[in-house]
C-alpha cells in the first residue's frame, strides 16, 4: 500500500526543473515561511543531457528524449518527496481552525487559549482597545470646533440649499458664499420676498403679494 502525502491549501509551489522550493502562507495575515531551495538531481542530469544533445547532435541527439523520460518519472517522485518533507517541516508553525478550517500562523493569528483562529475568536483585549480608539475618534469629530462660516450655517439656515459650484462659471466653491469669487455671479436664490416675507414662485421677477421687485 502506497504512503499517502498529506497536503494543505495555503501554499505556493516554486519548484522548477532545477530544484524544489515551497511557500506556506497564513490564511489570515498573509505572512508565512519559504523552504530553502533544494537542487534536483534529475534536473541536473536532464540539463546535462540536453546540453550534450545540442552540442554533439547525431547519435547523442536521442539524449533529449531520455531527458524527458528522466524528468517525467524521477523528477515527479523527487518532487513528491520534497513536498512531503516541506509539509512536515513547516506544519508545526501553523494551526488549522476547527471552526472555519483556515490555516493560520501560530505566531500572530492563533488564539491558544480558545483553540481557534483570531478571526473566530479575537483577542478580547485587542478588541477592547480598538473599540475605545474608535469611540475616541467619534468624540473628537463630535466636539471639534467648527469654522466660523459653518457655525453661522448651523445656527439657523442649515436647511437652505448650498451650492458646490457656481451656476455661471462652474468654479468650485469652498465656502457658503453669496457671490462667486471667480466671476461675481449671485449664488443665493431668494425664496421669500425681502419686503413682505411672502414665498416667491420659481423664476418670479416680482412678489405676487406686494409687487416688490425680486433682486
Amino acid at each position: 500500500m502506497r504512503e499517502q502525502i498529506e497536503f494543505v491549501t495555503n501554499y505556493n509551489d516554486l519548484s522548477t526543473d532545477k530544484g524544489f522550493q515551497f511557500e506556506f502562507q497564513c490564511d489570515r495575515c498573509g505572512s508565512g515561511f519559504r523552504t530553502r531551495f533544494q537542487p534536483s538531481v534529475t534536473g541536473t542530469i536532464s540539463g546535462a543531457l540536453d546540453a550534450a544533445s545540442s552540442v554533439f547532435g547525431g547519435i547523442l541527439g536521442t539524449a533529449a528524449n531520455l531527458s524527458e523520460r528522466v524528468h517525467s518519472a524521477a523528477w515527479e517522485k523527487a518532487h513528491d518527496n520534497a513536498f512531503a518533507t516541506a509539509v512536515a517541516e513547516l506544519k508545526p508553525l501553523f494551526a488549522q481552525c476547527p471552526r472555519c478550517s483556515s490555516w493560520v500562523c501560530r505566531k500572530s493569528c492563533w488564539n491558544t487559549r480558545r483553540g481557534l483562529c483570531k478571526n473566530c475568536a479575537p483577542d478580547i483585549g485587542v478588541e477592547m482597545s480598538a473599540a475605545q480608539a474608535s469611540r475616541s475618534v467619534e468624540e473628537v469629530w463630535a466636539h471639534a470646533k467648527m469654522a466660523e462660516e459653518d457655525k453661522k450655517l448651523a445656527e439657523g439656515n442649515w436647511r437652505q440649499t448650498i451650492r458646490a459650484t457656481c451656476p455661471q462659471c462652474e468654479a468650485p466653491l469652498d465656502t457658503n458664499a453669496k457671490f462667486c469669487p471667480n466671476c461675481g455671479a449671485k449664488l443665493k436664490v431668494e425664496t421669500t420676498c425681502v419686503k413682505c416675507g411672502a414665498k416667491l414662485l420659481p423664476g418670479a421677477k416680482f412678489c405676487a403679494e406686494c409687487g416688490n421687485k425680486v433682486s
